[in-house]
């Protein structure tokens, strides 16, 4: 793997012409219903050629926050409940960089080469312009994610 300061950088093949891996990339909190599945959900729509999304949860429920999944099917046109389920962050693959989503408890620990918290409110419970908030948020910050990726400027 090529490396620009302590990430991955990512063409899918290198000057030599041998394939680089795309850095794997979890979204975690606590119960993986809501923001880290809307941060999977959209790092898979607007990053998938940069690297790979991954959600989980130290808990789990039995389905997905369906303010949630209303409010990116409605944006963006997913549907979260066909693509995705909550899961345990010991389900995921071994990933490289893990973003938090602001857990205002004990955010689950998993060990990456890069960890960023993104702070972000639970809109659970709230009305449909908190999800669209919180949706907008986490977009646009995926896509900066992946433009660091890209960049190798992980800081």
């Amino acid at each position: 793997m090529s490396r620009d300061g302590d990430l991955t950088v990512l063409e899918h093949y290198n000057e030599e012409g041998r394939y680089i891996m795309k850095p794997k990339v979890a979204f975690v909190c606590v119960h993986n219903s809501c923001r880290s599945q809307m941060a999977e959900a959209l790092g898979k729509l607007f990053a998938s050629d940069i690297f790979d999304s991954y959600s989980g949860g130290t808990e789990k429920k039995p389905k997905i926050n369906q303010d949630a999944v209303k409010t990116i099917n409605k944006l963006y046109g997913v549907n979260m409940n066909e693509t995705q389920y909550s899961k345990l962050i010991t389900e995921l693959p071994e990933v490289d960089i893990v973003v938090k989503m602001g857990c205002n408890v004990v955010c689950p620990f998993l060990p990456s080469k890069h960890e960023e918290d993104w702070g972000l409110d639970d809109p659970t419970g709230k009305d449909e312009k908190e999800f669209i908030k919180t949706a907008r948020i986490i977009e646009e910050k995926v896509k900066d994610l992946a433009e660091r990726i890209k960049k190798g400027k992980m800081e």
